[in-house]
């Protein structure tokens, strides 16, 4: 069984106008009401020539023209009101339909499978999460709701310009038809230039999240410049591919403007000739002008919708391609056990494992049994697989060959989160969140009392931290727990780990950055918690390995030895040979 065969993986692919619609579905009456807000600001639009037309005869027959006058007037107004209303609506619609993307997008990156987290980038999940949602804001209002009202005006407009005079519509649209073959010559280029524009913002997130989160060593090493050099590079892409866009989006605008300017030339000339062969009056050709006029409007919200479109179209295909990420089902958490719970065992059975395909196998055949309570400590050199057994037993991978059971159960019978909740887990490098010591303290226990914080505090000597600092728990602790020294981070992540009360901990090299006195006192901490508790560790200091209950040493990605300290000694030549040399050595 494969990783991608274990859990549910991704939504199937669906085209990224249906994608849009399942944004906006949604807010569709917001929508709709917003677009006939639209619709009515161009029907009193459309009114207008109209009543300019009859003003124009009764003045070449000397009748009155106050009723027009206030006519005009009233159009006016309702038009300017309408159409204010109808904007803050859209508006407003495309700011829900933004926060909804963003509310499944970001709920969806935090169910990823660390498969999917290994391959990409977390600088570009970001931009697709901040830039590439925004988009999604004038694809919601330029583009969707333009369409639909600037084409049902447009349609309007051309039907009122045929009742005025069938003739100069002819005339007018035979302008426009040759603007449109144009404009479908230039409307790929711009998906095509937004999409890279987009893809190198991805770039340039991903870039810059690389070196934030390392910056001491950037600083350190006297690699700003070339990381500067790094970043400049990845933005002006964006800038070319954006520039690029605005150049083929000026280039519509243009076409649609200069087809109106080419139209209004032929209709006056055109329109001029049949006014003087008596064929139609004065007002026709001045209400047929005004239509001229009035159809730019909705072209160009038509042109700019379908250039709008196309540029948020490369977003979308973003968002989508973040959403096709493998990821874990979707679940509620479970609770953590009862004080007191019955603790885990595990058995790894011939487990083969590699991270990747084209990576060669980090476990070959791996093989042992772990029994409720006491400590298990994995020991052997560097790349031997010791912590990969830890990611495995979170079921943060699956194997591809064997099986893993916790409780007699194989992983995959497990739900995730019942699993998890009965593990406590101290990872290599003990992260430490952006927050408050406390937000930390109760990541993985929300629910936990003062008491039970009191009591972690104290058994991980947290206690003189928290009374130097200068608002206690509440004190923020920075950017990746900058602000405590790595000893304290791992105090920090065994404290966690403990509030979650696990019937299995895992502690990989959980005190390798302690002082001697913080260790031993840790170390007997850890000793109390295994008297009732599963515990499995990876360990250099031999202190640690020597109050083992039993041993697992490992070689390339195979078990070779298990088996106390004593037994070990005498019996394997490579832990014998750590005894005397790595784990002594590190103690010193």
């Amino acid at each position: 069984m494969t990783a991608a065969d274990a859990l549910p993986t991704s939504p199937p692919r669906e085209p990224v106008f249906r994608l849009l619609l399942s944004y906006v579905r949604p807010h569709r009456w917001a929508l709709l009401t917003g677009a006939a807000l639209s619709l009515v600001t161009g029907a009193t639009g459309l009114l207008l020539p109209l009543v300019a037309r009859g003003l124009i005869d009764d003045l070449s027959h000397d009748r009155s023209i106050t009723g027009k006058l206030l006519a005009m007037a009233g159009l006016v107004v309702a038009n300017a009101g309408v159409g204010a209303l109808g904007s803050y609506v859209l508006r407003r619609t495309a700011e829900s339909v933004v926060l909804g993307a963003r509310r499944t997008l970001s709920s969806y990156l935090l169910r990823l499978r660390i498969t999917a987290v290994d391959r990409t980038e977390p600088g570009d999940l970001m931009a697709r999460i901040t830039s590439d949602t925004t988009l999604l804001r004038e694809v919601t209002t330029d583009s969707l709701v333009a369409l639909g009202t600037g084409g049902l005006t447009l349609v309007a407009t051309v039907v009122m310009m045929g009742v005025v005079d069938p003739v100069l519509l002819a005339v007018t649209l035979v302008v426009i038809a040759l603007a449109g073959t144009v404009l479908g010559t230039i409307v790929p280029r711009i998906n095509r230039a937004s999409r890279r524009a987009q893809d190198a913002v991805g770039v340039m997130g991903a870039s810059l999240e690389r070196v934030l989160g390392a910056l001491r060593t950037v600083k350190a090493s006297g690699a700003e410049h070339r990381e500067e050099l790094v970043l400049h590079e990845a933005a002006e892409e964006s800038w070319r591919q954006s520039v690029r866009a605005a150049k083929w989006s000026a280039a519509a605008g243009n076409t649609a403007g200069l087809a109106m300017q080419l139209a209004f030339i032929t209709v006056l000339a055109v329109g001029g000739a049949r006014v003087a062969t008596g064929a139609i009056g004065v007002g026709t050709l001045v209400a047929f002008l005004l239509y001229v006029f009035y159809l730019m409007q909705p072209i160009q919200q038509v042109v700019g919708a379908i250039t709008q479109y196309q540029t948020g179209a490369g977003a979308l295909a973003r968002i989508q391609e973040a959403l096709r990420l493998p990821a874990e089902p979707v679940s509620r958490p479970a609770e953590l056990p009862a004080t007191g719970a019955e603790p885990a065992t595990v058995a790894f059975t011939d487990v083969r494992f590699r991270y990747a395909d084209d990576l060669p196998y980090v476990h070959h055949r791996v093989s042992f049994d772990v029994p409720a309570r006491g400590m298990t400590a994995f020991v052997g050199p560097s790349g031997a697989g010791k912590t990969t057994v830890f990611s495995l037993i979170e079921r943060f991978y699956d194997p591809e060959a064997g099986t893993i059971a916790v409780d007699g159960r194989p992983l995959a019978d497990w739900e995730l989160p019942l699993l998890r909740s009965a593990i406590g887990y101290v990872e290599q490098d003990a992260p430490v969140l952006s927050g408050s010591l406390k937000d930390n303290l109760l990541l993985g226990n929300p629910e936990a009392d003062e008491d039970a914080v009191a009591r972690v505090v104290k058994t991980t000597r947290l206690d003189g931290l928290v009374a130097r600092l200068p608002r206690g728990l509440e004190t923020l602790v920075g950017h990746r727990g900058t602000k405590l020294s790595g000893g304290e981070r791992q105090r920090v992540a065994i404290a966690r780990a403990l509030l979650r009360r696990p019937r299995l901990l895992l502690l990989d090299e959980a005190t390798s950055q302690l002082d001697a006195v913080n260790e031993a006192a840790l170390r007997d901490t850890v000793a109390d918690v295994a008297r009732s508790t599963t515990v499995l560790v990876v360990a250099h200091r031999l202190s640690t390995v020597t109050m083992a209950d039993r041993i697992v040493v490992m070689d390339a990605g195979r078990v070779r030895a298990v088996g106390t300290h004593r037994e070990l000694v005498a019996a394997d030549p490579l832990y014998a040979e750590l005894a005397a040399t790595q784990f002594l050595a590190s103690e010193h």
